[in-house]
């Protein structure tokens, strides 16, 4: 094993942890609060945020997209730089705060920071970034991680930088108590295939991170099982707690990755504005099938140590997809209005971005994208 992990986030987590704010933003820093479409102003988070901020100069930006577009987050640009901000803070899920890491690039950059997601410019500087989560889900609340889509390009991209990592990060679940069945399950899912695209790869030795990261799985099995009880503050909290925990790398640190999910449910919520956690249900299990040769050993591992089941990947798999409709979500691209041209376009991305050989050992081609893609359009 050898690996580097350093998480600069201090995490807040529980009920009313939101009034941290006021010491953990100096009174000197000019804010930029941001949000959504307003339905903090529902679960009680936009009070409590306004509270906070009393003894700060703070400015507001609403809109921001379930998948945050540059145009959205370049209108708040020119705010950071009228009213010289120099804290952002995010308020919401995974997308405003990925829109508010970009924010907080943008501002500190000369060009176009679409050279972030394209691949020709590196993030040198930031400015100083905080998050208050409301939906649990891509754990960007403690991450380095930034994804963003260009409406224009029907783009959706990603980038690493570790001037992304929020400072700080309020994890308070009541706010999730106005979410829909729809937001909770996305969330459930999105950390299901996070876990997975860090363990089922290649079988290792790190017996802390498949450990984690099995207990992980488990607590997303019970939770589905336990669907009923996704209205209680309990089920609640700890969702919010896996969906961090999956996506913090940690479980990632010092073995090989796969993300071809990602990239591929990327371009279907590009294309045809599916949500992001549906968009993984429909390739994660069809992928396994078609790679099941080299995923097959850490397959059969997961089948026995979070369902219990030996000697059976096809069996493994189906408890996978079993899980998923547990919630209400479809693993079968045939269940949403997808056009015949989802292949085409999928790979036709695929070849502008470079991603001709991706997954841990290279060998998700073009030509394994799209059988990945008919097998799930298959009835």
């Amino acid at each position: 094993m050898e690996f580097s992990y350093h998480n600069p986030t201090a995490i807040e987590f529980g009920e009313g942890k939101i009034s941290a704010i006021s010491n953990l933003i100096k009174k000197d820093q000019k804010v930029l609060f941001v949000y959504g479409f307003g339905s903090i102003k529902k679960n009680g988070a936009y009070d409590q945020v306004v509270k906070a901020l009393e003894n700060h100069t703070f400015f507001e930006f609403s809109g921001v997209e379930a998948n945050p577009t540059v145009e959205t987050m370049n209108k708040a640009l020119e705010i950071v730089k009228k009213e010289n901000i120099n804290f952002i803070l995010a308020v919401g899920g995974g997308s405003v705060i990925d829109g508010c890491k970009y924010l907080a690039a943008a501002a500190k950059y000369d060009g176009d920071a679409w050279d972030f997601l394209d691949g020709t410019a590196e993030v040198q500087d930031a400015l100083p970034l905080g998050a208050v989560l409301t939906l649990a889900a891509t754990g960007s609340e403690s991450n380095n991680l930034t994804v963003v889509s260009r409406k224009s390009t029907n783009e959706k991209r990603l980038y690493f930088s570790n001037h992304s990592y929020p400072q700080f990060a309020i994890l308070d679940a009541s706010f999730m108590s106005t979410l829909s069945d729809q937001q909770l399950s996305n969330g459930l899912v999105d950390a299901f295939v996070h876990v997975s695209e860090q363990y089922l790869t290649k079988p290792n030795t790190t017996l802390v991170n498949d450990g984690y990261a099995e207990t992980l799985y488990r607590g997303l099995v019970k939770l589905a099982k336990r669907w009923e009880d996704r209205r209680t503050y309990l089920w609640q909290e700890n969702l919010m707690h896996i969906c961090n925990q999956a996506l913090n790398f940690q479980i990632g640190a010092g073995v090989v990755q796969d993300w071809s999910t990602h990239l591929i449910g990327h371009e279907l919520t590009a294309f045809y504005g599916l949500d992001h956690g549906r968009s993984l249900t429909v390739v994660l299990p069809h992928l396994l099938r078609e790679m099941i040769d080299e995923k097959g050993e850490k397959i059969a591992q997961m089948g026995e140590n979070v369902f219990g089941i030996k000697d059976d990947n096809e069996a493994i798999i189906q408890k996978i997809e079993e899980t998923f409709h547990s919630v209400g979500v479809a693993t079968k691209l045939s269940d949403y209005e997808i056009d015949d041209k989802v292949i085409e376009n999928v790979q036709n991305a695929f070849r502008s971005h470079g991603y001709l050989e991706i997954g841990e050992n290279g060998t998700v081609t073009l030509e394994k994208v799209a059988n990945i893609l008919t097998r799930s359009i298959s009835s």
